[in-house]
């Protein structure tokens, strides 16, 4: 999947202090891209829109928590 045209944000909850971030773009047709921010020009994904939205759900949901 080419992923030139991503427009790459960060979580409003991210801090400026250098920890590790997770990156989305939401912008591509059918799929969300997700990015390591410390390594913009490595690796990403590309996750269908379905399931980056129950993903999202399940987040919010407390079903990640420790």
């Amino acid at each position: 999947m080419d992923l030139t045209g991503a427009k790459w944000r960060k979580s409003s909850r991210s801090n400026g202090n250098g920890g590790e971030c997770v990156e989305v773009a939401d912008n591509l047709p059918g799929v969300v891209g997700v990015r390591d921010s410390t390594d913009p020009s490595g690796p990403a994904l590309a996750v269908s829109r379905p399931s980056w939205g129950a993903f999202i759900r399940a987040a919010k949901s407390g079903m990640y928590d420790a």
